[in-house]
């Protein structure tokens, strides 16, 4: 086998872009450092420890440290590629995240909605790499270990056809992990790339509700369950679960629900509920009081 060292920054990380001509081969070689090889155009051949794999746009490569791979293009192939040090970047969480989910090389399957974050990511290490900001390692080490977490949640054989089947339970199981953020119908078909009214008619069509109607019910019912398991105030737990107002909070809560969440919570409070709830605002509010600056004298 030929190593091929790659120049390596001393903190353990390198972004480039590796640009291929129609029909150019990539001899069989291997590194000591682990690749993440990201499709942004093309289409061609990737041979991983003498097993092939298709390429084609938004499909991803893994490479473990001292396998032998090699690649022939089949058309102007442009890939992004992630070189990382393990040993250099000392982290833990890495290391685990490494050893349990990418133990060996493999082709990675990425749907459109973890494709898009994935873009997304690294977009944001290429602006760290030119501009490096104060704490650009730090932050470029922290987007690696998201890049490959949203990585491993999204594997899948690479032989599944996508369908509007499959399309709709993505756009769902994408809500329920990203319910708390800022999130639309509009933002779900710009990242799937086809329209609202097709994410919509596809998600009602599996589920008999809108998106934005399940949307409203997933935190609805996080809020329900922190409403009767914790003290926090209303209007923490409206931020939580991702709404930007109260009004439409209490308004989307009493469609669901049927009643106000102050009822709802009263529903399940016990004296001793109540008791601590009043102690912690006390608290609350004499803390507050205490570190008041004093007003300045005219």
């Amino acid at each position: 086998m030929i190593f091929k060292p790659i120049d390596m920054p001393s903190h353990g990380l390198h972004l480039y872009e590796s640009k291929h001509q129609s029909g150019s081969i990539v001899e069989p070689h291997y590194h000591r450092v682990h690749q993440l090889l990201y499709v942004l155009e093309g289409e061609g051949t990737a041979t991983l420890d003498q097993k092939k794999y298709r390429l084609s746009k938004d499909k991803a490569v893994f490479i473990v440290p001292h396998c032998n791979h090699a690649i022939v293009s089949e058309s102007r192939l442009t890939t992004l590629v992630l070189a990382f040090d393990g040993a250099m970047l000392q982290d833990r969480t890495l290391d685990e995240l490494l050893s349990v989910q990418f133990p060996s090389s493999s082709l990675l399957e990425v749907n459109p909605l973890a494709g898009s974050e994935i873009r997304q990511l690294l977009r944001k290490m290429l602006f760290e790499h030119q501009l490096q900001h104060p704490m650009y390692e730090i932050a470029t080490k922290l987007y690696l270990q998201e890049l490959l977490l949203i990585l491993a949640r999204s594997r899948q054989s690479s032989d599944v056809t996508d369908s509007n089947y499959l399309r709709a339970e993505r756009i769902r199981n994408y809500m329920d992990t990203h319910y708390f953020e800022k999130l639309s119908t509009e933002d779900i078909a710009e990242k799937l790339g086809i329209t609202v009214r097709y994410v919509n008619d596809i998600f009602k069509t599996r589920y008999g509700i809108t998106p934005t109607q399940y949307l409203s019910e997933i935190r609805v019912e996080a809020a329900k369950k922190m409403l009767v398991e914790t003290d926090k105030d209303i209007v923490s737990i409206v931020f939580e679960v991702g709404y930007e107002t109260l009004s439409t909070f209490y308004r989307n809560f009493k469609n669901i629900v049927n009643m106000s969440p102050n009822h709802f919570r009263q529903m399940f409070d016990t004296d001793e509920d109540r008791s601590r709830r009043f102690q912690n605002r006390e608290t609350s509010s004499r803390n507050d009081k205490t570190y008041l600056p004093r007003q300045a004298k005219l």
